[in-house]
C-alpha cells in the first residue's frame, strides 16, 4: 500500500509509536523529569510546580493509552493474517480456525475443549512426533477404538480348531 492511501492519522500514529518506543523518547522524558525535579528549590516546591509534572504526564498517559491500543490492534490484526495463512497453507490444518478471533467466548471455550481432549488423545499415541487437527483426531481416535473392539472380540471368539 502506498503512502498516499495511508491516511494523516495512520501516518502520524505509525510516526509516534515508533517514536515513542525509542531510546531518543526515553532520555527526553528522563531530561524532562530531571529538569522538573531540578526546578523545585526556584519555584519552592509549590503546588503549582507540582501540578505541572502531573498534568503533564497524566495528559500524555491518556494520549498514550489510544496510540497503544491502535498499535496493538495492527500487530494483531498482522498476527491473525499470518496465522490464517500458514493455516489455509496447510492442508491438514482445520480451516475452523480461520478468523477464530471472531467467536464468542463460549465458542472459543469449546474449541479449547476439543484442544485439551486432542492433548489427551496425544498423549496416548505411540508416536509422539504425530499430530493431528481437531477433525481428523477423533476420526483417528474412533478408528483406533473401533480396531480395538474388533481385536478383543477375536481373541474372546472360540477357536475352530475346538
Amino acid at each position: 500500500m502506498s503512502n498516499n492511501k495511508i491516511g494523516l492519522f495512520e501516518r502520524f500514529s505509525n510516526v509516534a509509536t515508533k517514536f515513542t518506543g525509542s531510546s531518543p523518547a526515553f532520555i527526553s522524558a528522563v531530561v524532562i523529569v530531571l529538569a522538573w525535579g531540578l526546578s523545585g528549590p526556584i519555584f519552592d516546591y509549590s503546588e503549582t510546580w507540582q501540578l505541572v509534572i502531573n498534568t503533564g504526564t497524566t495528559i500524555i498517559t491518556f494520549l498514550m493509552v489510544f496510540l497503544i491500543q491502535k498499535a496493538q490492534n495492527k500487530d494483531s490484526k498482522a498476527i491473525q493474517l499470518k496465522l490464517n495463512e500458514l493455516i489455509a497453507a496447510h492442508e491438514k490444518a482445520s480451516n475452523r480456525m480461520v478468523d477464530i478471533e471472531d467467536l464468542t467466548e463460549e465458542e472459543l471455550d469449546q474449541f479449547h475443549k476439543f484442544y485439551v481432549t486432542l492433548a489427551k488423545l496425544a498423549k496416548n499415541e505411540s508416536n509422539i512426533h504425530q499430530s493431528h487437527s481437531i477433525d481428523v483426531a477423533q476420526k483417528l481416535h474412533y478408528r483406533k477404538a473401533i480396531k480395538l473392539a474388533q481385536t478383543l472380540s477375536d481373541e474372546t471368539q472360540p477357536s475352530k480348531d475346538c
